[in-house]
């Protein structure tokens, strides 16, 4: 009788915004291939079809977690520097998609995108036309920036745990090192030993130089363009 109450009540106060929350919370556990209607109804204390009232298929639940994913990035307004603004932007992003690793090879490939997708990528055109870029230099730094904070979202989700104590470090160093002959990979032993094995080394930081560098980048770029402005 419990449960049939549960139950009643489960359903009464069901929406689309439950169903999405349960759905991301899931895929976070688990991955995206543990996203099923049963899974998703008994989390929330439904017979799976009940949830079809909300969602039209999985294709549609799948659209809905990745607009959930992307209203958690920052979004660029118009009026704040537009270096300063991908930055933080991009800084947001892949902590989303290191909060969501599943996403992301998802998070371009919807065919019908969701209100937080568009409004995203409009925040962040109208921030890089309004610096001065014209629509095609514009289009150029969404994708370079985008192809970046992708790229390295999926290797830092796929790389093994970074040690975190001396003793950890030097564990991992003579596993790294020892089948190799003494000099038959120098330059990796050198940045194995120099650079990566080191305490305190972390490959997030990485991601800054990458961002500071692409950036400079495209400030050269829009200062050379002839239609561009002048900065802010």
């Amino acid at each position: 009788m419990a449960r049939s109450i549960k139950r009643a009540r489960s359903r009464l106060a069901l929406s689309r915004d439950r169903v999405l929350a349960a759905a991301l919370a899931l895929a976070d556990e688990g991955g995206i291939d543990a996203l099923t209607m049963r899974r998703i109804g008994d989390s929330l204390g439904v017979e799976a079809m009940a949830l079809y009232r909300h969602v039209a298929n999985k294709d549609d639940l799948v659209a809905g977690i990745v607009d959930l994913v992307f209203a958690e990035i920052f979004a660029p307004p118009p009026d704040v520097h537009w270096k300063t603004a991908m930055r933080e932007r991009a800084v947001s992003m892949r902590e989303a998609l290191s909060r969501h690793p599943w996403a992301v090879g998802l998070m371009e490939s919807r065919p019908n995108p969701g209100p937080a997708y568009l409004a995203h990528h409009d925040a962040v055109l109208g921030n890089l036309r309004t610096a001065g870029f014209d629509v095609a230099d514009a289009a150029h730094a969404y994708s370079l920036l985008d192809s970046y904070i992708y790229g390295f979202a999926m290797t830092h989700t796929n790389l093994p745990s970074h040690p975190q104590s001396p003793e950890e470090h030097e564990a991992v160093g003579r596993q790294v090192l020892e089948p190799f002959a003494p000099n038959a990979y120098p330059y990796l032993i050198e940045w194995l030993t120099e650079n990566a094995m080191k305490p305190g080394y972390d490959y997030i930081h990485e991601f800054d130089y990458g961002i500071e560098f692409i950036l400079d980048g495209l400030e050269r770029a829009r200062t050379t363009s002839t239609s561009a402005p002048a900065a802010r």
